[in-house]
């Protein structure tokens, strides 16, 4: 059996979803921080900050781990990135750590920020890196929230964490320049990872999780087709291999079944009738493992 921890705050929301998708229901009140997931691989869960995850996990007080890449790379942590998952607090996507001034600032590059700037940021290792890749000596103060608030008042930088920047906008901020791109992601324990059970384990749930996050983006396409238009319809099916396609008893027409991108099935639909299916059915899907 293995441990998990979950992140709390801005990716609670999507990792909960996911897991309840996957019928791996995290069950909890309000109230509680001993969670339990009924399912015979797991026996403890619990619901962190995502900035102590990544330690916790590398210590072994936990097998398995729900954090942001920007966290990993943040605490230098040393654990087994198990796989990626494409969402970040809002739903399915990436963000960005970037560096970004006053908009009044005559900076249009990081390279060009003066030496000895004050720089605020949830990120110090990561910020003192990268300026020092940089050359730039820069005095930096650890961040506990609204870090856009504090430019230019207070701080000349900010190192933020961000979607689409229309925060920092919204604040008078441009940005200049770009940290990391980051993501959510699974992390293991090494030695978990080692252990051929909890491994197991492991890739088991794993292999729930992405196989939801790949059937958000696909639907099952199911119809009937007559005979004569049956090389004309499936010239239009998109499919994962090939089509599955059946006769229909008593009658001259076909039965084909497919699976198509969810962002392509408003065209596809109107294509496939034009092209002569008939009765078609768009059903959701669950999983997909492949």
């Amino acid at each position: 059996m293995i441990t998990i921890a979950l992140p709390k705050g801005s990716l609670e929301e999507q990792t909960l979803l996911l897991f309840r998708e996957a019928d791996l229901e995290v069950k909890r009140t309000e109230r509680d921080y001993n969670p339990v997931i009924e399912d015979s691989r797991i026996s403890k869960v619990k619901i962190l900050r995502p900035q102590e995850i990544p330690r916790f996990v590398e210590m072994g007080y936990f097998d398995l781990g729900i954090t942001g890449l920007d966290w990993v790379k943040e605490t230098g942590a040393r654990v087994r990135e198990v796989a990626r998952l494409t969402y970040s607090k809002t739903g399915e996507g990436t963000v960005r750590i970037v560096v970004a001034v006053h908009r009044d600032e005559p900076i249009d590059d990081a390279r060009n920020i003066r030496p000895e700037s004050r720089v605020t940021t949830e990120y110090p290792e990561l910020t003192r890196e990268y300026f020092g890749r940089l050359g730039i000596p820069v005095r930096i103060f650890p961040s506990y929230g609204a870090s856009e608030a504090k430019v230019p008042d207070l701080m000349d930088v900010v190192v933020d964490l961000t979607e689409t920047g229309s925060t920092l906008r919204r604040n008078g901020l441009k940005i200049i320049g770009q940290i990391m791109e980051s993501y959510t992601v699974v992390i293991a324990n090494r030695e978990s990872f080692g252990d051929p059970n909890k491994r197991r384990a492991i890739e088991e749930i794993v292999t729930l999780l992405l196989g939801v996050i790949e059937a958000r983006r696909q639907v099952l396409l199911s119809m009937n087709v007559p005979a004569g238009s049956m090389e004309k319809v499936v010239a239009v099916l998109p499919a994962l291999k090939k089509p599955t396609v059946s006769r229909l008893h008593g009658i001259d027409y076909y039965s084909i079944q497919t699976v198509a991108h969810k962002k392509d099935v408003n065209v596809l639909i109107p294509s496939l009738k034009a092209a002569g299916a008939e009765d078609i059915l768009e059903i959701p899907i669950t999983k997909i493992v492949r």
